[in-house]
């Protein structure tokens, strides 16, 4: 389906990095996906692992301004059926356009975001991961089809779900995906204790998960 015309249309948005790989984490943990990248990110969290995403200089340029239609053109030419869009945060920019270009070409659209912006576009799967230094719009999480909570301590899903259950009370829960802190790495004991007894004491609101491309790519993630 690579050969449909694209949408005739000027959007351009920044793009720090294009890659086919699989995708590391919750309900599509495993499955091939093309990632797009966006450059730019207003929370900054101590834990992400590409923060060259977030901030440029003159003399290091971290993305390049890319029309929406070469990127639907390369996810096509990658093979993908799925793309995620990330970052960053992705959700700063209006994605109408960029999903409408992947949707011409038959691909299936996802996004990765904190859920503290309004998600413009048209997407067949949203993953909203809640950061407390922005915290998520009740309509992105409302949206949601996956939760995936950052646990750095053994308060953090406690204090998520405190939170979460006050914007819940009509709708039904997405899936809760529980992912301990990987940089803390001296507490990985400790995280994965919380987070098995957590998913023991509620196992229809939480699973247990994990960042696999981090375990199978650590090497290429020291270089970021």
């Amino acid at each position: 389906m690579c050969n449909i015309p694209l949408l005739n249309n000027n959007g351009y948005l920044p793009v720090n990095e294009t890659f086919y790989a699989f995708q590391g984490e919750g309900s599509y943990i495993g499955t091939a996906a093309y990632f797009i990248r966006l450059f730019g990110c207003p929370v900054k969290c101590s834990w992400c692992d590409s923060p060259d995403s977030w901030s440029s200089s003159p003399d290091n340029k971290s993305y390049v301004n890319t029309d929406v239609n070469l990127l639907a053109d390369n996810a096509c030419k990658s093979g993908a059926k799925i793309v995620v869009i990330t970052g960053g945060e992705p959700a700063i920019y209006n994605l109408t356009n960029l999903t409408l270009a992947l949707k011409a070409k038959g691909l299936r659209v996802h996004i990765e975001t904190c859920g503290a912006f309004s998600v413009q576009g048209h997407f067949d799967w949203i993953t909203v991961s809640p950061k407390w230094l922005m915290l998520p719009l009740p309509v992105n999480l409302q949206k949601a089809n996956e939760l995936k909570l950052i646990v750095e301590n053994e308060t953090s899903i406690e204090k998520w779900w405190e939170f979460l259950a006050s914007v819940f009370t009509t709708h039904q829960l997405p899936d809760i995906w529980l992912q301990p802190e990987y940089n803390a790495l001296e507490k990985k004991r400790d995280l994965l204790n919380i987070i098995t007894q957590a998913v023991k004491d509620y196992p229809a609101r939480y699973k247990a998960g994990i960042q696999l491309h981090k375990i199978y790519c650590c090497d290429e993630l020291d270089k970021s």
